[in-house]
């Protein structure tokens, strides 16, 4: 049976899995994705920043140690709280077990909101990005990654548990809920295109300044093979949109 997100990382084999996928060289997270979040949120001096399906939260350690006034992890799996709680034991940094959908945002409180591929498994993003608006002072960014659209719209001609060599985009205008089998579980999806993305911050109030597709940069791997791998398709859709003052 499919699971939501935070319960899919609270199957036991799924979190070890995924946790032993974190620690080999050359990730996806690593590579493609993280160096463009902190290209995009910078500077961090002095921010209160809010943090949406924090896993591990060691992003929110890099973000204290870097001079960040407040960190703030909203983890909605229990497994991934604890291990952000035990992350962050010996900072002023804190972590929340709520999910996304369910926490009280509080209202002008944050100077940064990121959320790292976490909003692809909230099936109701318009209520989302309005209580991200209203939690972002004035002038506030908030920062997104997603699974590309290229790659959440399906699955045709993969088998899972194998490297994938053929990216086969279908039913990309038909939106909605996608079961996907991961890290040896099955988890729901939602699947947007980059239009959708696009209007739901408009609609909420932001101003665009950003969209990246994560394009691989040699130096940040290891590996050449994977390097070159990783160009044939995007993984990764990010966004920076800035609430006006």
């Amino acid at each position: 049976m499919e699971q939501t997100g935070p319960n899919f990382y609270d199957d036991e084999a799924v979190f070890a899995t995924y946790m032993r996928r974190r620690q080999r060289i050359d990730t996806p997270n690593d590579t493609l994705e993280k160096p463009v979040m902190m290209d995009l949120i910078r500077p961090i001096t002095g921010k209160h920043i809010l943090d949406l399906g924090c896993g591990d939260a060691a992003i929110g350690r890099e973000l204290l140690d870097r001079g960040a006034a407040s960190y703030t992890g909203i983890e909605g799996s229990h497994k991934m709280a604890a291990v952000a709680t035990k992350t962050l034991a010996d900072t002023d940094g804190q972590i929340i077990e709520q999910t996304i959908e369910n926490w009280m945002y509080p209202q002008a409180a944050f100077d940064l909101v990121i959320a790292r591929l976490s909003l692809h498994y909230v099936a109701d993003l318009v209520p989302i990005c309005t209580q991200i608006f209203h939690t972002l002072t004035p002038v506030g960014l908030f920062v997104f990654s997603v699974e590309h659209p290229v790659i959440t719209s399906s699955e045709a001609g993969w088998t899972s548990g194998t490297l994938r060599q053929d990216w086969i985009v279908d039913n990309y205008f038909t939106t909605g809920l996608r079961v996907t089998n991961w890290l040896g579980g099955t988890v729901q999806k939602y699947h947007r295109t980059v239009e959708n993305y696009f209007h739901l911050l408009n609609a909420a109030g932001f101003i665009i300044e950003d969209l990246r597709e994560a394009c691989p940069q040699r130096e940040h791997f290891q590996d050449v093979q994977i390097y070159e791998r990783r160009k044939r398709i995007p993984l990764f859709l990010i966004f920076a949109a800035r609430k006006p003052r």
